[in-house]
């Protein structure tokens, strides 16, 4: 199954944080599943550092390294997401989600996501 994990769903995963739901931390952990994280979420978790809105355990250049190691695969944005995101209807109004969710819609991945504003749209979600 290919999964893409939203950026709270990332950093609570590495952090072995209590606040991801251990349903979510089964299907991350499942090797047979095809894990990704998209290039968006650490677009915004770079924004969120530079604004002091969010601390890391680790430096931030290391994160790539660690989502890989742990076999998080990281999506690029890709022209048909944009084209997509273009006439995505506004139920959710933050750009990094919205890039999320046009990703998993256009390459049909289950995402898993606290955010229950995903289920306004075409996408199917799992927390």
């Amino acid at each position: 199954m290919n999964i893409l994990i939203d950026t709270h769903t990332l950093l609570w995963f590495l952090s072995n944080d209590v606040k991801l739901s251990e349903k979510a931390k089964k299907i991350i952990e499942r090797t047979k599943n095809n894990v990704f994280v998209s290039i968006a979420s650490f677009w915004e978790i770079s924004i969120k550092l530079s604004l002091s809105k969010l601390i890391l355990d680790i430096p931030f250049e290391l994160l790539f390294d660690e989502s890989e190691k742990l076999g998080i695969q990281i999506l690029q944005i890709k022209k048909e997401h944009l084209i997509y995101l273009k006439e995505l209807p506004f139920f959710h109004k933050d750009p990094f989600d919205r890039v999320i969710i046009c990703q998993g819609i256009i390459e049909n991945f289950l995402i898993i996501s606290i955010d229950e504003k995903f289920d306004e749209y075409k996408v199917k979600r799992i927390w």
